[in-house]
């Protein structure tokens, strides 16, 4: 397991069905076997993977995990250093398995590790956990469950491969037997394209997308009436996306769900056409099919039901801890029952999400450390210290903000974005300069992203916007 017997399945029962559409090229069932059966005995018995959506791509990331291999899947928007130091941490760090060329394309045992996920930390690398075959085949029958998924359907994830949800996306179609599309890129009007020609009735997309395409769908006339399933993540769908969405795909059922990277689906909610949502609501729905959740006190303590604490979850889904960068707090465990610091509380059955207790920033559905973005600030020429904080965004639900000390006179915001181009990845980069005369302090002297906040929201005088 995961999926790589579910193929051979699939191109013995319907081998010229099609399995997956990408940048508009199509592979049937059983042109993605030979593809990929073909290149096993290249695959080392771990693998790195950086490559924009491609058939090619999915034809490598189903080799690279045939037997007891394993594959690293990197973002090729990373700047080269740092994709060249995760190779250099996964080839140290990973423990082959034996391998073999007369390997098939077939699934390793289900215990092994097979995917090297990787996670924003707190520092510059990213942090690297483990999934055990195991886990994916459990959260593949969980979310097939969980979301209706059925063979008839087409699912289009139109984001990067890169990142999880979209690669989850895939793994899961490949498992199901379900087509799967995604682009090259992100493009509204090829995406509205897809919809229309290519039978789409699945979206599985962040909130942002989603309100692109359904506001300039309204506004292009683009039927997305035959859309019965819409899958968003990444961020809590705010009441503009959600009406939207639903004017623009009256029939579909809209999903939201709360999961982390470490431990996979957590809990959910459906929102079938024509249903209400609570208004400006904390809840998450219900634990996803297998999952328990308690929550618990910073002792392992339960807390009785209604009161706040930790979000921790017990199933067969979570990962297998980190490779690297494992700072003992990002993930922890009482026991058997394990959290990623998200605070929360269960009323009634339902858990409600109230936050992370570190400063993350979640803007368009990504992680964004502040201290990640203040050590790339601060190595920028000009800069003599930075803060960084997330604000909100209807957008966006976040959009990053700076705060910058100047070690001399005339730093633009221009100078700025220059700087931070070959350190730190687009989606980390702050979308907002303000010159600081001094970083805000606690009366202990802690530098505070709150107090940044502030200054911003009243317009204190010891902020400036900065131009150019």
């Amino acid at each position: 397991m995961p999926f790589l017997d579910k193929i051979q399945l699939w191109a013995g029962q319907r081998p010229h069905d099609t399995a997956v559409v990408i940048a508009g090229r199509r592979l049937d069932w059983a042109e993605l076997l030979d593809a990929a059966a073909g290149l096993v005995p290249e695959m080392k018995s771990v693998s790195t993977l950086c490559e924009s959506n491609s058939v090619d791509f999915a034809v490598k990331f189903a080799a690279a995990v045939a037997g007891g291999r394993q594959c690293a899947v990197l973002d090729p928007s990373w700047p080269a250093p740092l994709q060249e130091d995760i190779v250099r941490r996964v080839e140290a760090c990973a423990v082959p398995a034996q391998v073999s060329p007369d390997d098939v394309l077939a699934d390793g045992p289900p215990g092994s590790s097979f995917l090297i996920g990787l996670t924003s930390g707190t520092t510059s690398v990213p942090k690297a956990f483990t999934r055990s075959r195991r886990s994916w085949q459990q959260s593949f029958d969980a979310s097939i469950e969980f979301f209706g998924l059925r063979q008839d359907d087409v699912t289009l994830a139109p984001g990067p491969l890169a990142a999880s949800l979209n690669l989850y996306a895939l793994a899961e179609c490949l498992y199901a037997g379900s087509e799967f599309q995604t682009l090259e890129t992100f493009d509204v009007g090829d995406v509205h394209a897809a919809i229309t020609h290519d039978r789409v009735t699945r979206l599985v997309l962040v909130p942002t997308m989603l309100r692109m395409l359904s506001e300039r769908g309204m506004t292009g006339c683009v039927d997305a009436s035959g859309i019965r399933t819409i899958i968003c993540a990444g961020s809590k769908l705010d009441a503009r996306t959600l009406e939207a969405a639903r004017r623009w795909a009256p029939n579909a059922t809209i999903y939201e769900y709360y999961g982390a990277s470490e431990l996979s689906f957590v809990s959910g909610l459906g929102l079938a056409a024509g249903q209400v949502p609570a208004a400006g609501g904390t809840g998450i729905g219900r634990p996803f099919p297998g999952v328990d959740v308690r929550i618990l006190d910073d002792d392992g303590g339960e807390v009785p039901d209604g009161g706040y604490g930790n979000i921790c979850v017990r199933s067969g889904m979570v990962s297998n801890g980190y490779l690297w960068g494992d700072d003992g707090e990002a993930l922890r465990s009482f026991g058997d029952w394990y959290t990623v610091g998200d605070q929360g509380y269960v009323l009634d059955g339902e858990l409600h999400i109230l936050g992370r207790r570190a400063d993350m920033i979640l803007t368009a559905g990504r992680n964004v450390y502040p201290h990640e973005v203040e050590l790339a600030l601060a190595a920028v020429p000009g800069v003599a210290a930075a803060v960084a904080a997330g604000v909100a965004d209807d957008l966006r639900g976040q959009r990053v903000v700076a705060g910058v000390v100047a070690s001399h006179g005339g730093l633009t915001a221009t100078q700025l974005r220059a700087g931070l181009e070959d350190i730190l990845s687009r989606h980390k980069r702050p979308l907002q300069y303000y010159l600081l005369p001094e970083l805000p302090t606690t009366d202990r002297g802690k530098v505070s992203r709150n107090l940044l906040l502030e200054w911003i929201n009243t317009r204190d005088p010891r902020v400036r916007p900065l131009g150019g």
